[in-house]
Order: C-alpha cells, then structure tokens, then sequence
C-alpha cells in the first residue's frame, strides 16, 4: 500500500467511529436534564425551600452573634461604671437621694405657687373676629 491508500483508508475507518460517537451522545440525553419536566419540584420547589431554610437559619446565626456581641459590651459599660463611681456597700458615693415628700406637702407647695382665686380674664379672639374684611 501506498501512502496515499493508507491514510485514505484511515480516514475512512475514522468518519465512521467518529459519526457513530455523535449519535450516540445524540441519541442519549443527560438524565439530568429531564428532571425539570418529570419533576418540577426538583426544578423549582426544591432550592426555593432549601433558600429559605438555610436563609434563615443563617440569619439567626447572625442575630445571635449581634446579641452576643450587645451583651459583652453592655457588661463592659457596667464594669466601667462600677469602677468610675466606685460603687460601696450602700451604693455609689455621691448617689441622688430622693427626699420623702408626701402627697399632701406637694399640694401645699403646688397651691402656695398657684393662687386659683385670683385670676384675671382675657378674651381670646374668635379667627374669624380678627380679621376686618
């Protein structure tokens, strides 16, 4: 044989196991493929649910590390009050002391400010009076 009979015949014998190769991947979808239309769960139903789950478990993950993060630093800020005011056994030094104040005192004191009997009447205008058309 020639060279030129060989490579013919090697072309030959190529074109066939080459269209044969093709058919076959033609002929034979992925099955993955097929899933969408035999069940449309899989297709949409699926990763909307496993969204939602997992989003939400994930945003709980973050809401817990936010609180967590809220409660250190709230007992950080108690720890530096405690250490500015230096807090003794009845309570921080110079605390507010609230007077013991009655009821009765407060109206006492409320009627000396305010006399009600005498007062002075003020007409307040109607809008309507106000204005000369």
């Amino acid at each position: 044989m020639t060279t030129v009979e060989t490579q013919t015949v090697m072309s030959q014998s190529d074109k066939p196991k080459n269209v044969s190769t093709k058919s076959s991947k033609a002929q034979t979808p992925s099955p993955f493929k097929r899933w969408g239309r035999k069940h449309p769960f899989v297709r949409y139903g699926l990763p909307m649910i496993s969204l939602t789950v997992f989003g939400a478990i994930g945003l709980g993950h973050l809401l817990q590390g936010s609180k967590d993060i809220a409660k250190v630093k709230d007992d950080q800020e108690w720890e530096i009050i405690e250490a500015r005011k230096a807090l003794s056994r009845t309570g921080p030094v110079d605390a507010y002391k609230p007077k013991n104040i009655s009821l009765e005192e407060e109206l006492k004191a409320l009627q000396e400010k305010v006399d009600i009997n005498n007062y002075e009447y003020k007409r307040i205008p109607r809008p309507n009076e106000g204005k000369s058309g």
